[in-house]
């Protein structure tokens, strides 16, 4: 059996103890960026580098306000959140030169959502070839880029 080393993935593994309440919430309220790896604030929404993301460059944009749904939202968040996702995208474009996005939101657990409660558009940059045999035959997903360096590297070009 062979290895695959992905080091920087250790800190969320052990992270102790697990984060309480949303996490989307405790980054906006903690008002410490690097930390949590948010890449950009705006009046009603911001956005987040992806924790467990699945491909590089997995953004997520989110309302201030913890609301669970689109309908929820006021058309100020709802049309600030679709401009930051636009925005983001042509960022990512710009950095890393994906050949295609997923851009989406689940709502709910049967839609796949990981986070119930607090809304977001993921952002998913794409690349021929970027599912491979490693999450087909070995479950598992490579990550080439650290998330601090990621965010360091989009915050450098907005």
């Amino acid at each position: 059996m062979e290895n695959l080393w992905a080091p920087w993935r250790i800190a969320y593994i052990q992270e102790h103890p697990k984060e309480e309440g949303c996490f989307l919430c405790n980054a906006i309220l903690d008002n410490h960026d690097e930390k949590h790896q948010v890449v950009h604030r705006g009046k009603e929404c911001f956005c987040i580098l992806n924790k467990y993301p699945y491909n590089s460059g997995h953004l997520m944009v989110a309302p201030n306000k913890h609301k669970a749904d689109i309908s929820d939202l006021l058309d100020e968040e709802m049309a600030e959140m679709m401009k930051m996702t636009k925005n983001m995208k042509q960022l990512l474009t710009t950095i890393m030169k994906p050949e295609g996005f997923n851009i989406g939101i689940n709502l709910g657990k049967s839609a796949g959502a990981g986070l119930i409660g607090h809304v977001h558009i993921h952002i998913v940059p794409r690349w021929n070839g970027d599912t491979n045999f490693m999450p087909v035959i070995a479950d598992v997903k490579v990550i080439p880029q650290s998330l601090q360096e990621l965010c360091k590297e989009l915050k450098k070009h907005l």
